[in-house]
């Protein structure tokens, strides 16, 4: 064994969870935006679940605790959030024409999505989003 090869096994290590991560993320936003075109609402309740999850992807990763696991729990429940949000968003325009909500994804573009966002997120949504973004915090650390 040589004095390289630690070195190397944990930059492979770090990029498998990175990997994880961006599956597991990847993975809820999906499973958000089905059940949100499923039930024909944003469900913006599940962003204290996303919380959860990143939690739970950040202890699977075996990340220590801390700040910086908070705040990278913080940061894993926003970006579950935005991917959710922009399925939820691409799947209500893609209806409208005649698109599937994967094919009006990749052609929405982030002014559309901004703006419709302005406009259907109202203060309660946000709370749901703060109280998650609370949640990841606390259990994350």
């Amino acid at each position: 064994m040589t004095a390289s090869e630690p070195a190397r096994k944990s930059a492979a290590f770090r990029a498998f969870d990175l990997a994880v991560l961006a599956v597991g993320c990847a993975g809820f936003a999906a499973i958000w935006v089905l059940l949100a075109g499923g039930f024909a609402r944003p469900l913006h309740g599940l962003a204290v679940v996303a919380a959860l999850d990143a939690a739970l992807l950040l202890r699977l990763v075996r990340m220590r605790p801390g700040v910086a696991r908070a705040l990278a729990g913080v940061a894993l429940t926003s970006v579950i959030i935005v991917l959710a949000q922009w399925g939820v968003i691409a799947g209500q325009v893609g209806t409208m024409f005649g698109l599937l909500p994967w094919e009006s994804a990749l052609r929405l573009g982030p002014s559309l999505a901004w703006t419709i966002a302005g406009l259907a997120l109202d203060a309660v949504a946000l709370a749901w989003f703060g109280a998650g973004l609370v949640v990841a915090a606390v259990l994350s650390r």
